[in-house]
């Protein structure tokens, strides 16, 4: 492989809920449906995908094409739970809203 085609790492976006902070309002979950559903209680769960391994509960990597989603969806919690991080790369937008 040369130089110019070498496989570099990515930087890998990840959405992590907080759950201390969190009450299972489900904005996140009616914007992200492909992330995110609710359990029997009303609290974001990651989407079962067959063939993946069992994910953290608060650790759920975000495909680069659902980034504005998330984005939409940190900025939309009222509550501050979800925030998103980025290995490898700079940081991404971390919190929504500043409480009132």
């Amino acid at each position: 492989m040369s130089s110019t085609t070498a496989a570099t790492p990515q930087a890998r976006t990840t959405l992590h809920i907080d759950w201390v902070a969190c009450d299972g309002r489900g904005l996140c979950t009616e914007i992200l449906p492909e992330l995110l559903t609710e359990d029997p209680w009303g609290y974001p769960a990651p989407v079962a995908v067959q063939g993946r391994d069992p994910l953290p509960p608060n650790a759920i990597p975000v495909p680069e094409r659902l980034l504005g989603e998330a984005r939409e969806a940190v900025a939309a919690c009222p509550l501050l739970a979800l925030r998103l991080s980025r290995a490898g790369g700079p940081p991404a937008p971390t919190r929504g809203r500043a409480a009132r």
